[in-house]
C-alpha cells in the first residue's frame, strides 16, 4: 500500500489525466503541455532518472510515490556531501523532484515546502576588456566568427542567437526582434551596422540550403505553440528559416521528424574556448562571457542602466546591477591607500 493516500493529497486543481504511463514519459509529457524548453525537459527528465536509481541503490527500486521527504532530503544531502554539486546544480535538482511530485504525480504535501534550499551565491560575472574582445573575435571566422560577433554586438544569449529567423533581421531600422526569449517574452535589440555585409553574405549562404531543402522535400524547420498546425507551409518558408542553419539535417526529439535545425551550440563553446587560448586569455571565458562584455561595455560608454536592462531582457534592474560591481572597481575610482603611500614617500 502506499505510504499517502493520493485522493487526500493530490493538488487542487491538477490538470487533466497524463496518458503516458511511465515516469519518465510523464514527467516529459506535462514539460511538453506547460511549454517548458527542451532545455528544462533535458535537465527534469535527468533529475527524475537519477532519483529513481538512487533510491535503487540504498535497498530496492521504489516509485517516487511511495519516497518521501527522507528520501528526498538524503538524495540532496549526497549530491552536496559526496557529489559537491554546485547551489546551482542543487537547486536544479529540488525544483526537478518537486515538479515530479506536484505537476506528474499531482502531490502537494507539507513537507515539500519544508525541504531546505541552498542560499543563491552572487557571483561577480567574467568581464573581457574592449582589447581582449577584439583579439578574440579577430581569431574567430566562419559561422563560430559571426555568431560571436552577433551575441557580443546584441547581448543576446546563444539560444537565442541561434534560434533567430530570417524575418527577425531589420535591417532597414538596424534592429533584431527576439522573440521567446527567457521568460517567453520578447524584445528588441540593435543590429550592429558593421554586421550588416556579413549576415547579408550568412542569408545568401543560407538560402542556399533552403533553397536545396525545397527542391528535395526536406520538412520545414521547427515551429514554435503549434503554428505548424496553424499555418502548415510556414516551416517551408525563408522567412522562417534560420539564420544560422546546420550543413546537415537532424532528427528532432520531440517529434521525431528529420529536418534542419540551427547550428549546435557545442560548435560555438568549443571555438571560442580555442580562440581565448590562442589570444593567451588566462581568464575562465565561456559564451556568456560576451554577453556580459557586452552589458559592461556599455555601461562603461555611459549607456543608462534601464536601457541596458532592457536589452538584455532582465526583469528588473537589480539583476543588471550585477554588471556595476564590476564597473566600480575597473573605473579605477577608488584609489588603493598604496598607491598614496608611495606618492608620499
Amino acid at each position: 500500500m502506499n505510504r499517502y493516500n493520493r485522493s487526500d493529497k493530490v493538488r487542487e486543481g491538477f490538470a487533466a489525466p497524463l496518458q503516458s504511463k511511465r515516469l519518465l514519459d510523464q514527467v516529459r509529457e506535462r514539460i511538453r503541455y506547460l511549454h517548458y524548453s527542451l532545455q528544462t525537459e533535458k535537465a527534469y527528465v535527468y533529475w527524475a532518472r537519477f532519483f529513481v536509481l538512487w533510491s535503487g541503490s540504498q535497498g530496492g527500486m521504489r516509485h517516487p510515490r511511495d519516497m518521501g521527504v527522507v528520501e528526498v532530503e538524503a538524495f540532496l544531502t549526497m549530491l552536496a556531501n559526496e557529489r559537491q554539486v554546485s547551489p546551482a546544480t542543487h537547486r536544479q535538482a529540488l525544483n526537478a523532484i518537486l515538479f515530479m511530485y506536484r505537476q506528474v504525480l499531482g502531490m502537494e504535501l507539507p513537507w515539500m515546502q519544508q525541504i531546505g534550499r541552498p542560499a543563491e551565491r552572487k557571483r561577480i560575472p567574467v568581464v573581457l576588456t574592449k582589447e581582449e574582445v577584439q583579439r578574440v573575435l579577430c581569431l574567430m571566422t566562419a559561422d563560430e566568427g559571426l555568431l560571436a560577433r552577433l551575441l557580443y554586438g546584441t547581448g543576446l544569449r546563444l539560444t537565442e542567437g541561434l534560434s533567430l529567423r530570417v524575418k527577425d533581421l531589420d535591417f532597414d531600422r538596424h534592429a533584431i526582434v527576439v522573440r521567446s526569449g527567457k521568460g517567453d517574452k520578447d524584445r528588441v535589440v540593435m543590429l550592429p551596422r558593421s554586421l550588416v555585409p556579413a549576415l547579408h553574405a550568412q542569408l545568401a549562404r543560407a538560402k542556399v540550403l533552403w533553397t536545396r531543402d525545397r527542391a528535395v522535400g526536406v520538412n520545414g524547420v521547427y515551429l514554435p505553440h503549434a503554428l505548424e498546425r496553424k499555418y502548415p507551409r510556414a516551416g517551408e518558408s525563408w522567412a522562417w528559416h534560420w539564420v544560422l542553419p546546420s550543413p546537415t539535417l537532424s532528427v528532432d526529439p520531440q517529434t521525431g521528424v528529420e529536418r534542419r535545425h540551427h547550428l549546435f551550440p557545442e560548435r560555438l563553446s568549443k571555438r571560442l574556448k580555442q580562440a581565448c587560448r590562442e589570444a593567451g586569455l588566462a581568464k575562465p571565458v565561456s559564451v556568456h562571457t560576451l554577453r556580459h562584455s557586452f552589458a559592461t561595455h556599455l555601461l562603461q560608454s555611459g549607456t543608462d542602466i534601464r536601457t541596458v536592462q532592457e536589452l538584455l531582457g532582465h526583469s528588473d534592474v537589480p539583476t543588471t546591477m550585477i554588471y556595476t560591481h564590476v564597473l566600480k572597481v575597473a573605473a579605477g575610482g577608488t584609489a588603493s591607500p598604496l598607491d598614496a603611500m608611495a606618492l608620499e614617500g
